[in-house]
């Protein structure tokens, strides 16, 4: 599998998608669908729910495409949190058990080789995980857990023995120093 292209390439393809264009849109799928599958999977753990929350998620990036602004977020930056909003959503509808631990996120094993181990072997991911590395372990496991388990603040906060707003504090600081970092 080849590298998506840059994320101006990306950003192009989703303003013309704002416009309704549809080969911008099959070619934007191409170049994304197997790094948000990988999202997908990671966090609902089960290949027919990503597969039904990723065509969820393309359908709603057609809808709100015209809202994307590459001032604010690159193109997969918009994707991923459009595509990882649904997956919560899916987590919440099922009102599935919080992981019993959730630092093994970081083992889990799809037996079969997938768009995600593809997506994982990436550059952008090396770079999260090394930027996710310079995170303190509290905080590096409180933004794990929010982003890849669907734990809200109340569970992150309970589970850390955190006051709410702390734990709001960490996860905030937390992703504007990897944003500084990814940004580097």
């Amino acid at each position: 599998m080849s590298n998506p292209p840059n994320g101006e390439a990306l950003s192009r393809l989703l303003v013309q998608v704002a416009k309704g264009d549809e080969h911008a849109f099959a070619e934007l799928y191409r170049c994304a669908s197997a790094h948000l599958f990988g999202v997908c999977l990671r966090m609902l753990r089960d290949r027919g729910e990503a597969e039904e929350v990723l065509q969820d998620a393309w359908t709603t990036a057609w809808r709100r495409a015209a809202s994307f602004d590459a001032s604010k977020a690159s193109a997969i930056t918009w994707l991923v949190a459009l595509t990882r909003n649904k997956a919560i959503d899916r987590l919440r509808q099922r009102r599935e058990r919080p992981m019993d631990d959730p630092s093994m996120l970081d083992f889990l094993v799809d037996p079969e080789p997938t768009p995600a181990a593809d997506a994982q072997a990436s550059q952008d991911y090396q770079r999260l995980h090394a930027c996710l590395e310079q995170l303190e372990p509290r905080q590096r496991r409180s933004v794990r857990e929010a982003f890849f388990s669907g734990a809200t603040y109340n569970d992150l906060a309970v589970r850390c023995q955190v006051p709410l707003g702390t734990m709001k504090s960490w996860i905030r600081r937390s992703l504007m120093q990897l944003r500084t970092c990814l940004d580097a």
